[in-house]
C-alpha cells in the first residue's frame, strides 16, 4: 500500500471512529424526530414561510400544536405501512429468501467467479448498480445483496462488494445507457417549472441523455477504481475477510447442482416469455401505457421469480424435499430484518414529519437566495447549484419530491438568469446523486446497513459513512468537472424538446 493509500486509511479509520460515537441509526431517528418537532415548532412561532414562483405559499406547521398533534396520532401507522422502502424491501426479500436457502445463490455466484475476478469483477458491480435504475429502486434491495454475496464468494471483503454496488445504484444514480424512469419523472417537473416564464418552451425527456450515457462509462470506470484504490483496501486492513468467506471459496458446484441450474435456466426463459406474452395486446396486464413492461409491478415479479427458481433448484438438487420447505428461507429472510423494520418505523416517522412541517419546502426555498448574485455567470452558477443540491440531499432523501420543490424555484431564476432548463435539470442529478450514500436520512441507508449487518455485527452508521465517503467525493469531484468541461466544449447534453 503506497503513502497516498496508507493516508486514505488512516483518515477514514478515523471519521469510521467520529460516526461511531453516533448512537444506534434507530435512536438517530428518534433524536431527529424530536429535532423536527421541535424545529416545527419554533419556525411556526416565528412565522416562516415562503412563496413559490408557482404563487403556492407555505408556511411553517407546528408539530406540537393541536393540529399537528392529531396528524401525528391519526396517520402514526400509516406513515410506517405506506413508507415505499419497507413493502419492496420484504417482498424482494421473501423471494431471494428462498434462492439463497436453496443454495441456488451461491451456485450462481460461484459459477460467475470462476469467469470474472479481480477489477474486471468491481466494475461489473458498479455498472450493474449504475444500469439498474431503470428498474426504479430495485437495485437497492436486490443488487447490493448479491453484490456482497458475489465478493463473499470470490474470497473479497463482502462489505466491499455492498460499497461498490451502493456507490452504482445510488451514487451514480442520475447515469444510465437508456432512459430510466427517473428522466421521465424529473423532465416533466422541469417542463413544469420553465412553463412559469416561458410556455413554449419544450424540455425533452431525453434532454440529459447524451451527457448521461457518457457519464455512465466514466462513473463506473471512477467507482471501480475509488473501490480498488481506498475502499478495499481499508476494509482489508480491518481484517474484514474471516474464516467463514475462506470455507465458502472451497466449496463448488456439484454435478446435480449444474443439472439443477439446467432447470433453472429454463424456467427464466419460460418466465421471460410470459412477461413478454403479458405484455401483448391492448389490455395485457403486465402492459404498460408506452406498450412496454409495466415497472412499477417489477418488485413482485423479481420476487416470484426468484422463489420458484428457488423451490425449482432446491427440487433437482435434492435440497428440498418436501414443498414446505422453501417457507424455511423465507421465514430466515424475514429474520434478518427485524432490525431494519425497527430503524424503519422511526425513520418513516422523521420523514413524514418533516414533510407534513413544511421545513423541507422553506429550507430550499431559503437555499435559492443564495444564486441572486451570480447573473451571467452559468458555470458558477452551475457548480453553486451542484453544491447547494448536495447539501439539501442530505435532508431531503426523494429525488422526484425534491425536484418537484427544487425545480420550480431555481428553474425559472436560472432560466432568467440564463441558464437552459435541462442545464439546470442536470446539475440538479448530479449534487442529488453524488450524496445519497452518505447522509443516513436517504430511505434506503438503513436498508444497505441492515445488509452490511450480516457481514459484521457491529457495522454502524460511522462504518457506512467511512465506507462510502470516498466515492461520494470522488464522484462529485470528476462528475462536476465532466459536466464543466462538457458544456464548454459547447456539446448537447441532450436531444432537444
Amino acid at each position: 500500500m503506497n503513502k497516498q493509500a496508507k493516508l486514505m486509511v488512516g483518515g477514514l479509520a478515523a471519521l469510521e471512529r467520529m460516526g461511531n460515537r453516533l448512537p444506534e441509526p434507530a435512536i438517530l431517528f428518534v433524536w431527529l424526530l424530536l429535532a423536527v418537532i421541535a424545529a416545527s415548532a419554533v419556525a411556526s412561532g416565528f412565522g416562516w414561510q415562503a412563496q413559490l414562483p408557482t404563487g403556492e405559499a407555505y408556511q411553517a406547521r407546528s408539530l406540537l400544536s393541536a393540529e399537528g398533534l392529531g396528524w401525528l396520532a391519526e396517520n402514526l401507522v400509516s406513515n410506517f405501512t405506506g413508507f415505499a422502502p419497507v413493502g419492496a424491501v420484504l417482498v424482494t426479500m421473501l423471494g431471494l429468501g428462498v434462492a439463497e436457502h436453496s443454495g441456488l445463490l451461491r451456485c450462481l455466484l460461484l459459477r460467475l467467479v470462476s469467469n470474472v475476478r479481480g477489477p474486471l469483477l468491481t466494475w461489473m458491480v458498479v455498472l450493474a448498480g449504475i444500469l439498474s435504475n431503470i428498474a426504479f429502486d430495485v437495485g437497492y434491495v436486490l443488487l447490493i445483496p448479491l453484490a456482497g454475496m458475489l465478493f463473499h464468494v470470490a474470497g473479497r471483503p463482502p462489505l466491499a462488494g455492498l460499497a461498490a454496488a451502493f456507490a452504482g445504484v445510488s451514487a451514480g444514480y442520475s447515469a444510465n445507457l437508456v432512459l430510466a424512469p427517473v428522466d421521465v419523472m424529473l423532465a416533466g417537473l422541469t417542463q413544469e417549472a420553465v412553463a412559469l416564464v416561458d410556455s413554449s418552451y419544450r424540455v425533452s425527456v431525453a434532454g440529459n441523455y447524451y451527457f448521461t450515457l457518457v457519464s455512465t462509462l466514466l462513473l463506473s470506470l471512477v467507482g471501480a477504481w475509488v473501490s480498488e484504490r481506498w475502499v478495499e483496501p481499508w476494509l482489508q486492513s480491518q481484517g474484514e475477510l474471516d474464516r467463514e468467506v475462506t470455507e465458502l471459496i472451497q466449496q463448488d458446484v456439484t454435478l446435480t447442482e449444474r443439472r439443477a441450474l439446467w432447470g433453472v435456466l429454463i424456467w427464466t426463459l419460460v418466465y421471460f416469455a410470459l412477461l413478454a406474452w403479458g405484455t401483448m395486446g391492448e389490455n395485457a396486464a403486465l402492459r404498460d401505457a408506452d406498450g412496454g413492461l409495466r415497472l412499477t409491478a417489477l418488485v413482485p415479479i423479481i420476487a416470484f421469480y426468484a422463489a420458484l427458481a428457488g423451490i425449482i433448484f432446491g427440487r433437482l438438487s435434492g435440497r428440498y424435499q418436501r414443498s414446505g420447505e422453501a417457507l424455511a428461507g423465507m421465514e430466515e429472510s424475514m429474520q434478518t430484518l427485524a432490525g431494519y423494520l425497527v430503524l424503519m418505523f422511526f425513520a418513516a416517522q422523521f420523514i413524514a414529519c418533516f414533510s407534513w412541517s413544511h421545513l423541507g419546502v422553506l429550507v430550499a426555498s431559503s437555499g435559492a437566495q443564495l444564486l441572486s448574485a451570480l447573473q451571467g455567470q452559468t458555470l458558477i452558477l452551475l457548480l453553486v447549484f451542484i453544491l447547494i443540491s448536495t447539501v439539501i440531499n442530505i435532508f431531503v432523501g426523494s429525488a422526484s419530491a425534491k425536484w418537484g420543490i427544487l425545480a420550480p424555484v431555481f428553474v425559472p431564476m436560472l432560466w432568467m438568469l440564463g441558464v437552459a432548463p435541462e442545464q439546470t435539470q442536470m446539475a440538479y442529478r448530479i449534487g442529488d446523486s453524488a450524496t445519497n450514500i452518505i447522509t443516513p436520512l436517504m430511505p434506503y441507508f438503513g436498508v444497505v446497513l441492515a445488509f452490511a449487518a450480516r457481514y459484521r455485527e457491529s457495522f454502524g452508521v460511522g462504518t457506512m459513512i467511512a465506507m462510502m465517503m470516498p466515492y461520494s467525493l470522488v464522484f462529485l469531484v470528476f462528475w462536476s468537472a465532466f459536466f464543466v468541461l462538457w458544456l464548454q466544449l459547447g456539446w448537447p447534453l441532450g436531444a432537444a424538446g
